[in-house]
């Protein structure tokens, strides 16, 4: 292992993981971090941290020239970007190589390719991969996009071709309502990541989210199977599970082999997801995007598959080969993942910031919980408010559901309002535990139960 000494440029829980995963490696670790940060247990856990500026993410996290200056003052040999802030920031991956130091992650190149949306959506046209009937490319003129959207039939996705996270996503009904939508979808594109482009997609029907893991390491690339992630609110992710249970084998096996195609069309190295909506009805799937980065939802892989995805990372990003291959990668059992936010899901999930004043973590066979938490630590208010990330793994789904019950029912978070009382409430919930949901099936559901919610205590602790 040629790398010696990691940095890690994120914060929060996956920061901890990161170091985890480094130390097991016999490397050592540098954690960058904010003055808000100072307390924080990623700074607690590594070998050395260093401040490199105010709570601010602009003038922190976001400050390339204050990263790379750390990791050169600690003779750091490459820098995990984690997810979030400047991990898909293609010009960063290429700063980062040109100081001479690894990049744990795929290339600038790849980056800048697979993030622009409407390009990634061409690759995977060229590799051959299924993709949603939409725009060819970004649309500058939006009286063509306005016809476009009419040839498609309403309902159409109004889309930013950079970025992520939700933004830049607008749903028109109606040719009026394109013409008032795609205007703001495109400045709110611009104003989030300096680029006003967008594209136009036809909307899949409750469609399911399914997402498939590859590894690569420039030449080859293998997948870990799926994960379904179509509990979504605001078009953010809430709970994960792997595989999906909505998948016949033979559909598992065409969308996991496209998303080999796909990686290996652009010399993947390192970590990625490959994105798809899943047509219930007709068993269709559809390409959407390409994360090229660790997804917060890795665990669930990690646990039906046995593999440290973080840690092959790392192992890739030092030069060495794929270690695994195709052949001896089996999905076993069931994982489920959900996101533990300082929110208060009975005031419309408002963030709520706050000190942590008792902590218990549940425990036992097939439970992990991924956070950053201490009785006492106080939470910023500056960044995500996700607190950590509860994971349990059973033999079938019902056993996982089960198991995901008992340990939410162990796990106490006092101080302040979390989400726990929501994922209690949906293993509630007869269409959950059918897994008969969409990405548009959430919202709906939390208007109608949010009595739910507050029986089992969704108000702040």
């Amino acid at each position: 292992m040629p790398i010696k000494r990691l940095l890690i440029a994120n914060r929060g829980e996956i920061a901890v993981r990161i170091i985890r995963a480094a130390r097991e490696l016999g490397i050592e670790t540098v954690q960058v971090h904010s003055a808000a940060d100072a307390d924080s247990r990623a700074v607690q856990l590594a070998d050395r941290a260093i401040d490199i500026g105010p709570p601010q993410a602009a003038k922190s996290y976001l400050n390339v020239d204050a990263i790379l200056e750390a990791a050169r003052s600690a003779g750091a040999d490459a820098i995990h970007p984690g997810y979030g802030f400047l991990a898909e920031n293609a010009d960063f991956a290429d700063a980062v190589v040109a100081a001479g130091m690894a990049f744990v992650g795929p290339s600038g190149d790849t980056i800048r390719l697979m993030g622009d949306k409407a390009a990634a959506r061409r690759q995977a046209q060229e590799a051959g991969v299924p993709t949603v009937p939409g725009s060819d490319g970004v649309i500058e003129d939006m009286d063509a996009a306005k016809a476009l959207a009419v040839d498609l039939g309403f309902p159409v996705m109004i889309k930013a071709a950079a970025g992520g996270g939700g933004r830049g996503i607008r749903i028109a009904h109606s040719a009026d309502e394109f013409a008032t939508l795609a205007p703001q979808a495109s400045s709110e594109a611009l104003a989030a990541f300096g680029d006003g482009g967008i594209y136009v997609e036809k909307v899949i029907e409750r469609a399911r989210h399914i997402e498939v893991q590859v590894l690569g390491d420039g030449t080859d690339v293998v997948h870990c199977y799926e994960r379904e992630c179509s509990l979504q609110r605001r078009r953010q992710k809430v709970w994960e599970e792997a595989p999906s249970v909505a998948l016949k084998p033979e559909v598992r096996e065409g969308l996991c082999t496209s998303a080999v195609a796909l990686a290996k069309s652009v010399g993947y190295s390192g970590a990625g997801t490959i994105e798809y909506l899943y047509d219930d009805a007709t068993g269709d799937y559809y390409f959407i995007e390409m994360n090229t980065r660790i997804q917060v939802e890795h665990p669930v892989t990690e646990m039906i598959c046995g593999v440290d995805l973080v840690g092959e990372m790392i192992r890739i990003a030092g030069g060495e080969k794929l270690r695994l291959a195709q052949a001896g990668l089996r999905a076993s059992g069931h994982a489920i993942e959900v996101r533990l936010n300082a929110e208060d899901p009975a005031n419309n999930f408002m963030p709520f910031p706050g000190q942590i004043a008792e902590l218990t973590l549940p425990d036992g066979p097939g439970v992990r919980f991924d956070h950053m938490l201490y009785r006492g630590y106080q939470i910023p208010p500056f960044y995500d408010s996700l607190l950590g990330k509860l994971i349990v793994w059973g033999e079938d789904r019902e056993h996982a559901m089960a198991r995901l019950g008992r340990a939410l029912g162990e796990l106490s978070v006092t101080g302040l309002p979390t989400t726990a009382p929501l994922f209690q409430a949906l293993l509630a919930s007869d269409d959950v535990r059918a897994s008969a949901v969409h990405t548009r099936w959430l919202e709906p559901w939390l208007e109608e139960n949010q009595h739910m919610i507050m029986d089992r205590g969704g108000a702040a602790a």
